[in-house]
């Protein structure tokens, strides 16, 4: 009861942020999971509840200068004239408010606790947005990559195209892969999809971060797979592929492309795990922990 009134008392103190999240997270691709990931991390927390609150103890010290600490971020923050279009303060104003959630959950449930919960806890990270720079270069990444791969199948599927930066010229076509083509959304949610999964089902860490780190070119080879797709689709079929519902709402079935291509690499991970555990002198005699734990 003291953490959920810690949590609606820091809601109220900072509630110009979530407002501004929230418009975010309706109106802007790269911010509409922001608002999942809290809920997410307190499932998270609730469904390990018998191993996180095991053993919990107060952390007044360490927990108290996390609070301030957040607390003195979020002022500093709010020196700055709060605009609605400003990621930068968003960007401060969310890690501050993590930070003060950090505090408060040590504050409550002590150290070994929140090293039980380390996982949820810096989940939570993915709620804050990143800053305009980060962003655009990110984009642009994807946007170059996507080209590319884009380029690549045209070339060995024999169509004639001709390539001039973001821009694609094909017989009777030209195409151009704008930012909005760069498909951050459905990324950011392969990435918060593959994060989850190492969670559940992978227990060595480095194992954990390739796979994750496997986000970035499968993002890049879906979306330009995707945009190859509807060209040719266009070119031989219909010229309104370019403009439909395939291409406006058709993110999902690259998206599960994607999650297919991914999902012989867990399996493999998995599997190699269970031969380690299974080995002799391997990690079965000896307990195993998740990542995060």
């Amino acid at each position: 009861m003291l953490f959920a009134a810690f949590i609606v008392a820091s809601g109220i103190i900072t509630w110009k942020v979530w407002v501004a999240l929230a418009l975010y997270s309706f109106h802007d691709d790269s911010f509409s999971h922001i608002l999942l990931i809290p809920l997410i991390s307190f499932f998270l927390i609730y469904a390990a509840r018998d191993k996180v609150f095991a053993e919990t103890q107060t952390s007044i010290g360490l927990g108290a200068a996390m609070v301030v600490l957040g607390l003195s971020a979020f002022w500093l923050a709010g020196r700055h004239s709060f605009v609605g279009e400003d990621r930068r303060y968003l960007f401060q104003a969310s890690l501050s408010i993590l930070l003060m959630w950090m505090g408060g959950f040590l504050l409550c449930y002590g150290g070994r606790a929140a090293r039980a919960a380390l996982f949820p806890l810096m989940f939570l990270l993915l709620m804050v947005p990143l800053p305009d720079a980060i962003l655009a270069r990110m984009i642009h990444l994807l946007q170059e990559g996507s080209t590319e791969v884009a380029f690549l199948i045209f070339k060995a599927v024999g169509v004639p195209v001709f390539r001039q930066g973001f821009v694609l010229s094909l017989p009777n076509v030209t195409i151009e892969v704008a930012s909005e083509c760069s498909s951050i959304r459905s990324s950011i949610a392969l990435l918060i999809t593959c994060i989850l999964a190492t969670h559940f089902l992978l227990r060595t860490t480095w194992k954990a971060w390739l796979f994750a780190a496997l986000v970035i070119p499968l993002s890049v080879i879906k979306n330009g797979i995707r945009i190859a797709t509807l060209t040719l689709l266009s070119i031989n079929v219909d010229r309104r592929f370019l403009t439909g519902s395939l291409h406006r709402d058709g993110g999902f079935v690259f998206f599960f492309l994607a999650l297919a291509m991914l999902w012989p690499v867990l399996l493999l991970l998995q599997k190699s795990e269970r031969g380690m555990r299974n080995a002799p002198g391997g990690s079965s005699n000896h307990p195993t922990s998740y990542v995060g734990d």
